[in-house]
């Protein structure tokens, strides 16, 4: 059985989120699964079978951390499409069924890919206790991102603030379901992005990820409404990084970016 190891939202080897891909006839037990993307240790491993023709989507796909299955995943989508446009298995848009509906992967003619994901929901909450000793910084606002996303979104003070964030991660476990998105504003003289972020999830295994696709749905709805366009670019300021392309179209986001495959090998158990 082939396994991939592919960096998404990046065009160079060693940067951006790197995620397991399998390609399979079905899925085997969940259990198998777990162990899997255990053994991978990556943020997440995706795991992808056809599915007849005729029906609302071409593959099914579901996403692991070493810890648990996930609801949604932005940079295991992007491998796993990249992976099938690369391997022939599948030629132009990829209709995947997950457990956030029906996603869309579209190849560009740059060779970068756009998934279609939906839009997170946000609502202001008060910024919790005791969450600026753990995060290491102070927030001055705060955003519930609702079930998909399921963490707590915050807006720090700057660029610089983001960056220098060295957060304790068991205590942020107590303040979201997955974690904590913390963000700013770029800088004024920043090139290539317009704002800023860094993700935490500790509660499913994740210390920092490098780079998030579900977290734009959040992200781009937030930086839009503050920035006034619809079309903007992230940074994600991990020491892996990437830049998420973010574009608003009713109540979609769309996320742009490219992927490379690093690892190509045979999983043997």
């Amino acid at each position: 059985m082939r396994i991939r190891i592919v960096d998404a939202f990046t065009d160079r080897p060693f940067t951006g989120n790197p995620a397991g891909v399998l390609i399979l006839d079905a899925f085997p037990d969940d259990d198998w699964l777990q162990r899997v993307a255990m053994e991978v240790n990556h943020a997440e491993t995706a795991f992808a079978h056809p599915l007849p023709d005729g029906g609302t989507a071409d593959w099914a796909l579901r996403w692991f951390t070493p810890m648990a299955e996930v609801a949604m995943c932005g940079h295991a989508t992007l491998a796993t499409a990249h992976v099938l446009h690369s391997t022939g298995a599948h030629a132009g848009a990829v209709r995947f069924a997950t457990r956030s509906g029906v996603l869309v992967a579209t190849p560009g003619e740059d060779g970068s890919i756009t998934l279609d994901f939906p839009t997170a929901p946000l609502t202001p909450v008060d910024v919790p206790e005791g969450l600026a000793d753990a995060l290491g910084a102070r927030p001055h606002a705060a955003f519930d991102t609702g079930p998909l996303v399921g963490d707590l979104l915050v807006e720090l003070a700057d660029e610089r603030t983001v960056r220098a964030l060295r957060p304790d991660h068991r205590a942020l476990g107590a303040h979201s379901a997955r974690g904590v998105i913390a963000t700013a504003r770029a800088e004024d003289a920043a090139p290539g992005h317009d704002y800023v972020s860094r993700c935490f999830f500790p509660n499913v295994g994740i210390d920092e990820d490098p780079v998030t696709g579900s977290a734009h749905t959040a992200l781009a709805p937030y930086w839009s409404r503050r920035l006034g366009r619809t079309d903007l670019t992230g940074l994600q300021a991990s020491p892996r990084s990437g830049h998420v392309r973010t574009a608003l179209r009713g109540d979609r986001t769309l996320l742009g970016g490219s992927a490379v495959t690093v690892i190509e090998g045979e999983l043997l158990a």
